[in-house]
């Protein structure tokens, strides 16, 4: 009876044994799975991520403005005035876009002038007059214009302020020196802001 007893003794703390290494080993492979799908998660995250920021990076107002050929006179103008990463960030603008045409119609001795590298901060000044900090495209600004009597004031990142009104229908914007330009090209949309493009080069009192 005793051996029989040492024997089923034996017998239980083998099985106890074994027991416990199965829970060890059932641990061990629901930590690794654990692992294993936080890693995907992770990895995944990171893909989406990336995705997002390869699509953010696509439509900005920059990549907008240097796919399309009508502005590639305000493209090379933000380069050189050292802005066009600005508008590669995030943010929220509405920008005023002058065509190549309207900035033919400036005198050619004065696009070369603000064109050279010590006339940057006066360049740089130009182009922020054609800046508004948040977005707002054609139907906002429409009934902006609207509540205010046909007369509404918006202030651009430069400082100074524009006047916007309608005219036969189009949105018109009156600079610092009341110059007028229209409203050609609406609501282009962009990952950190809208284009509106212009048919004259917006010019601030500085």
């Amino acid at each position: 009876m005793k051996i029989k007893s040492i024997v089923l003794s034996l017998a239980v703390v083998g099985m106890l044994f074994v027991s416990c290494d199965d829970t060890k080993k059932k641990e061990a492979e629901a930590k690794a799975e654990a692992e294993r799908m936080e890693m995907e998660a992770s990895k995944k995250m990171e893909e989406e991520k990336n995705m997002a920021k390869m699509e953010f990076d696509k439509n900005t107002i920059a990549a907008k403005a240097m796919g399309n050929p009508k502005y590639s006179t305000l493209v090379a103008a933000l380069k050189e005035a050292g802005l066009a990463e600005t508008f590669m960030k995030e943010g929220e603008y509405t920008v005023f876009a002058p065509t190549n045409d309207a900035f033919a119609a400036v005198p050619k001795a004065s696009m070369d002038m603000l064109m050279k590298p010590e006339n940057k901060a006066k360049l740089q000044n130009i182009l922020k007059y054609h800046v508004v900090a948040g977005e707002w495209n054609a139907a906002d600004v429409m009934k902006a214009i609207e509540d205010n009597d046909n007369k509404y004031t918006v202030t651009t990142l430069q400082g100074e302020n524009l006047t916007l009104s309608v005219k036969d229908g189009k949105v018109m914007i009156k600079d610092a020196k009341g110059n007028m330009s229209t409203v050609a090209d609406a609501d282009m949309d962009a990952s950190n802001g809208i284009i509106h493009g212009v048919d004259k080069v917006l010019m601030p009192k500085a």
